[in-house]
């Protein structure tokens, strides 16, 4: 089945009671069992609910996997990730990554006892160099957010395997449309939900996905005991949302590149960062990698001038100032000040993310438009 048929059909199915074709919110807490223990397979909607089982079900398909897990945000799911391991237990990742992640990492669970240790991914030897007896995981993010690098999922897959380490890799930039992680080795995918899989900025879910029974069911046992599950509401809207994933994500690809190609030739600005373009130190591997390049575009003014950087995010109509991505509309973020503000600023910099860079999160909109409110903001 082509993608575009598995994002409108995969996991979903008639209501049986109805026929409706829409998989109903179930807003129920409970279910009646005709006895103790006997129940339709529902019993508690901590544990298990309709409606996210449809949408697991769906994501699972999306992935090319066997398992799909809902959490009640991106957050909860790597937190679930990370209850895997025990104190002692050493963790790799990459050094350009969503700061949330990294603070998850560094202030909740490092305090408990397992170690983190970030590094270069783009060059995969960094990876080898980094591991020791410990070394239980490697978390990668590819594109990373916010300077988009493409890290060779296969290679970092061949490494860890040696070792027999699991690899999880944060398909969030990506999604399922551009590129499948378990199908290049990766143990486990993970998604925040919330951008573009959701798409239209109005719910805030995480996802995991894999194909080992064993692992699944470790995984499904953390969601039902620490309870971060997402409402049937929310979930309802994400398969919606999935329905128009290929073509929306087709539009944010178009509409990116363009917008990459134009920043790229104006006299004010200095660097782009966008993997479609071939002045992007990973630009082959992107093209191997990846279907498309994305919808995300990073870029710095010449100069480096902090004030003028923000004088053109404050002066932007289209786009909206904000945090998260992957919505219809156009978004602009300044990642030192905001989803990037738990790193320390030194450990910012050596990662190469400087207080000037500008990251846009390109929509759907006209993309003629977009380029007229960039060249109002930046001129």
């Amino acid at each position: 089945m082509k993608f575009a048929t598995k994002a409108i059909h995969a996991g979903v199915e008639p209501d049986p009671t109805t026929g409706a074709i829409m998989t109903p919110i179930y807003q129920t807490s409970t279910y009646v069992q005709e006895s103790p223990g006997k129940h339709k397979g529902y019993e508690y909607s901590r544990t298990h609910n309709p409606t996210r089982t449809a949408l697991q079900n769906a994501l699972a398909a999306l992935e090319n996997g066997k398992h799909g897990i809902c959490y009640a945000s991106g957050l909860a799911a790597t937190d679930a990730v990370l209850k895997l391991f025990r104190p002692g237990d050493e963790i790799i990742s990459t050094n350009d990554l969503y700061g949330g992640t990294y603070r998850i990492m560094k202030k909740v669970f490092e305090p408990f006892g397992l170690k983190f240790t970030f590094v270069d991914m783009t060059d995969a030897s960094n990876v080898r160099d980094a591991m020791t007896e410990n070394t239980k995981m490697i978390w990668i993010e590819t594109p990373t957010n916010p300077l988009l690098k493409i890290i060779d999922i296969e290679a970092v897959v061949e490494i860890a395997r040696e070792k027999g380490i699991m690899t999880v890799v944060d398909n969030t930039f990506a999604t399922p449309y551009l590129q499948n992680p378990l199908d290049m080795g990766a143990n486990v995918v993970m998604h925040s939900v919330t951008k573009y899989l959701g798409g239209h900025s109005d719910t805030v879910m995480g996802a995991l996905v894999v194909n080992d029974d064993e692992l699944a069911a470790q995984l499904a046992f953390i969601q039902n005991a620490s309870g971060a599950v997402p409402g049937p509401q929310d979930c309802f809207l994400v398969l919606r949302g999935l329905k128009t994933l290929h073509i929306r994500m087709q539009r944010h690809c178009e509409n990116a590149a363009k917008i990459a190609r134009w920043l790229e030739e104006h006299p004010k600005v200095g660097k782009v960062y966008y993997p479609g373009l071939l002045s992007h130190a990973t630009h082959a591997l992107a093209t191997r990698q990846m279907r498309d390049y994305g919808g995300m575009v990073s870029f710095e003014l010449k100069g480096d001038d902090y004030p003028e950087a923000v004088k053109v995010m404050e002066s932007l109509k289209v786009f909206s100032l904000g945090e998260s991505l992957g919505g219809v509309e156009s978004l602009c973020t300044h990642p030192a000040s905001m989803t990037h503000a738990s790193i320390p600023r030194e450990e910012r910099l050596k990662a190469g993310l400087k207080d000037t860079l500008i990251r846009l999160s390109v929509g759907i909109e006209d993309v003629e438009d977009l380029i007229s409110d960039l060249q109002e903001a930046i001129s």
